[in-house]
């Protein structure tokens, strides 16, 4: 595992290097914030006696709600800080187990690919996350893609 080396420079980015972000509890406000954010109220957030009664035994996170708290956990990492110049996309995020009040999450990013852009002052990186519970199970799980300055560059 890499150690998070502050910003990261398209030129520094090494495929294999991984970087693990501090973990964070889901809470119950959580789910009510999203909701009210989303306008996402399906029973499964916001109906605690129904899914007492479902196959999960509780209420879930919004799995949307988990992949913008990734977002977050990302960002505290600070290998993205003054050298970001664009999120550039998401492939194949898959959802794959249940999020529940409680559980806590925390955030495997390793580098699958690095290739340089038609923009000599960027490149372009990718990364497989994994969103990992307390159980280090996981949960959640695509490829991020962002737009990196060079060095030097701004």
């Amino acid at each position: 595992m890499s150690p998070a080396p502050g910003p990261l420079w398209f030129d520094d980015a090494v495929v294999g290097d991984v970087y693990v972000t501090p973990a964070r509890t889901i809470t119950e406000a959580d789910l009510v914030a999203f909701s009210g954010l989303s306008g996402d109220y399906n029973p499964l957030h916001t109906d605690a006696e129904l899914m007492r009664e479902s196959e999960f035994g509780e209420r879930i996170a919004h799995g949307a709600l988990i992949l913008s708290i990734v977002t977050g956990l990302r960002s505290r990492l600070g290998i993205f800080d003054q050298t970001v110049i664009a999120f550039a996309g998401i492939r194949e995020w898959r959802f794959l187990a249940p999020v529940l009040i409680g559980d806590t999450i925390h955030v495997r990013n390793e580098t699958i690919e690095t290739r340089a852009s038609k923009k000599p002052d960027r490149g372009v990186l990718v990364q497989r996350v994994e969103v990992l519970n307390q159980r280090d199970e996981v949960v959640q799980g695509g490829e991020m893609v962002a737009i990196l300055r060079r060095r030097g560059e701004r």
